[in-house]
């Protein structure tokens, strides 16, 4: 008879958001996570890959929100390097994300961040003048996941 050590059942991810008003924002931690995200424990994941996957759904549901008039933008937290249009996004594991897009002024930008150190602001911003409609990266994003 061989001793197996006892397999735990996978973690399931968790999440929880109070909201303080009425009519709040809809918050990614209240929708299920896609099918393909789900499939693989938690504990399968590098900090890179799991935090690379959940910032897509913020993204996501972030655009989701927003009028034609504007698109998604990340601010830098903590520094004074402004915003970056995000185009793209990848991570190497185990544990560095990449921001890939341009700033305010259009010129080619790139954040390479630890994840422990990963602090990112969201923001909405104006369109840019020469594009008829605005740029959403978050449904891109989100159907790569699924095929991944």
């Amino acid at each position: 008879m061989t001793n197996k050590p006892e397999q735990k059942p996978a973690r399931k991810p968790r999440g929880k958001t109070v909201n303080c008003g009425e009519g709040g924002p809809v918050v990614v931690e209240d929708h299920t996570l896609p099918e393909k995200v789900a499939q693989t424990p938690v504990e399968q994941k590098s900090p890179a890959q799991w935090a690379y996957e959940r910032l897509i759904l913020y993204i996501k549901n972030f655009e989701e929100q927003l009028d034609n008039e504007h698109e998604i933008a990340m601010g830098f937290v903590g520094g004074d390097a402004g915003v970056l249009r995000i185009e793209g996004i990848g991570f190497f594991d185990p544990d560095v994300l990449t921001f890939y897009g341009s700033d305010g002024e259009g010129s080619k930008t790139q954040l390479i961040q630890h994840v422990s150190q990963l602090s990112v602001m969201l923001r909405a911003l104006p369109k840019q003048a020469d594009h008829v409609e605005p740029n959403r990266i978050g449904f891109r994003l989100a159907a790569q996941l699924e095929e991944d």
